[in-house]
């Protein structure tokens, strides 16, 4: 037992409880950067968990979409707002400056991420394609586009 069966047990549950699947797209080869075996480790735990959730995900006829990574911290979850400036990794709280809304910067990524998953429009920009191979593993997965931002025209 080991990084697979963990991964495989925790996207169990995740699938069992919930339609949507929002899982972010990124690459998790930048997160450890201690020592080369810490770093090795994190990225197969990291990416054996995203490769059973998707797997798993669409197995049981879930709706599991790829979100990129982009903007994710830098968006407002309540009004949609793109900050101008990036959050510095010791910036733990996100600030709104256009509508005041504050959370941990983590949560207000996820609800990012998840309302980027939700949204119904299918353009150009929201849904990019539907990826036949996820990486090697087969997938139907669909990859969402960056949220907008609606900040752009705005004075």
């Amino acid at each position: 037992m080991g990084v697979t069966h963990d991964a495989r047990q925790w996207a169990a549950r995740v699938v069992a409880g919930h339609h949507l699947i929002a899982v972010e797209d990124f690459k998790p080869r930048f997160l450890a950067k201690s020592s080369r075996m810490a770093r090795k480790a994190a990225d197969a735990a990291i990416g054996a968990g995203k490769r059973e959730l998707i797997y798993r995900g669409v197995r049981a006829g879930r709706k599991v979409v790829l979100v990129p990574p982009a903007y994710t911290t830098m968006t407002c979850s309540g009004c949609g707002t793109r900050a101008k400036e990036r959050l510095g990794l010791g910036i733990r709280i996100f600030e709104c400056a256009a509508c005041g809304y504050t959370a941990d910067r983590d949560l207000n990524a996820a609800r990012t991420i998840l309302a980027t998953a939700e949204r119904v429009r299918a353009s150009a920009d929201d849904v990019r394609h539907a990826i036949a191979s996820f990486r090697d593993g087969g997938s139907d997965a669909v990859r969402a586009g960056n949220p907008p931002d609606s900040s752009v025209g705005k004075r």
